[in-house]
């Protein structure tokens, strides 16, 4: 048995999520009919995560197994054939039969993207925040995080996890050259960078909202560090909308891919 694995983007907004949904039209589901049709054999395939409805991927791995070497670039080819113009696979890789697409990932990046004012190109992958806010606060708020390991605060409810431990690579806001990809001197695109070994679920969502409040002078860096400490979803923002979000990257160590 051979195990591959599988890079994908997509764009969220008309299905629910990565995951397989009993009512709902999901990422893995679409994915998964058409390896199988194309291989005919049924094929199961195991994500790096699960992205919540109407969330983005840059970059989403998965693996899966089949009984024979595969051509990786005509495969490719032909399964970008058959996947809808939302789904894209951009490359398939052999891997050591143990790889595991998930619990193999080393770190996992995240994206989100905050517009200045209105624009109607920018609506489907921004979110419009009318107030001002000060990213350099922001900023020394994300600062916060890497003194922490323990992030229940920004978890999402009643979930099935063994720990909210997750480890902090990199935080931070800076301007983003998605403002600049159309001619526009009415709007600015800012992105918050997030990059850790693991993310609860939600939890993207909720650190960028609670960081929006310290944008907004709501907060103090001191009021988020006691939201961190009390680990009380509750506590903490609102938890922003999807669209605007993207998984940008999965890395793994080199070991795991085939020479």
């Amino acid at each position: 048995m051979m195990r591959y694995f599988i890079y994908l983007s997509y764009d969220g907004k008309s299905y629910h999520g990565w995951q397989i949904q009993p009512n709902g039209c999901s990422i893995q589901e679409v994915v998964q009919d058409r390896l199988s049709t194309l291989l005919r054999k049924k094929i199961d395939i195991v994500g790096a995560g699960r992205t919540d409805a109407g969330v983005n991927a840059n970059e989403m791995v998965a693996h899966f197994d089949y009984s024979d070497i595969i051509d990786c670039k005509l495969l490719q080819r032909k399964i970008n054939k058959f996947l809808p113009r939302d789904i894209f696979v951009y490359k398939i890789v052999g891997v050591k039969p143990d790889a595991h697409a998930r619990f193999d990932a080393i770190s996992r990046t995240y994206k989100y993207y905050i517009s200045s004012s209105k624009n109607p190109f920018f609506r489907h992958y921004t979110f419009f925040m009318p107030h001002s806010l000060d990213y350099n606060r922001m900023n020394l708020a994300a600062n916060c995080l890497f003194e922490y390991e323990d992030f229940t605060s920004f978890s999402k409810l009643h979930t099935d996890t063994k720990t909210n431990n997750c480890r902090i690579k990199e935080a931070y806001w800076q301007m983003s050259p998605k403002s600049s990809l159309i001619n526009s001197s009415h709007t600015e695109v800012w992105e918050f960078t997030i990059q850790a070994d693991r993310f609860l679920r939600n939890m993207v969502r909720a650190i960028v909202g609670t960081l929006i409040d310290v944008g907004r002078c709501v907060l103090d860096i001191d009021d988020f560090r006691r939201i961190i400490e009390e680990k009380d979803r509750c506590r903490a923002g609102m938890s922003v909308p999807g669209h605007a979000l993207f998984l940008h990257k999965v890395e793994y160590p080199d070991n795991i891919f085939l020479a």
